[in-house]
């Protein structure tokens, strides 16, 4: 049975200060700590449809713990971003971010991004 709470305890006990260029990889581990059979994605821009095979489904609206944000790519990041919210205003990738844009570049050219729940 999922619990959003797991997977959020799980990503913040792992992620680490800076990026390692490895998001999908460590929101993935994430996910399947709070027990959802997720498959690999190689990207994390590309992780949307196996996010709705392991049940997620998207929403609008402020987040809650344990959602997910599939970031498309910008010009010096191709292969987009990922985090899971972890409450209080926190994202966890591969390392705690400031927000839900990792970067700089991120925060300035805002790519489009979604946000998947499992209920």
């Amino acid at each position: 049975m999922w619990s959003a709470h797991k997977a959020a305890v799980y990503a913040r006990q792992h992620a680490g200060e800076h990026s390692q260029k490895r998001c999908a990889e460590f929101v993935s581990k994430a996910i399947r700590a709070g027990d959802a059979n997720l498959q690999n994605t190689h990207y994390a821009k590309d992780m949307k449809s196996n996010l709705i095979l392991a049940g997620f489904h998207q929403i609008y609206g402020e987040p809650v713990e344990g959602d997910v944000a599939v970031i498309q790519p910008t010009a010096h990041h191709p292969y987009g971003h990922a985090c899971i919210y972890g409450g209080n205003g926190i994202w966890y990738s591969d390392f705690v971010q400031r927000t839900m844009y990792p970067g700089k570049e991120y925060r300035e050219v805002k790519p489009a991004y979604a946000i998947y729940r499992h209920d």
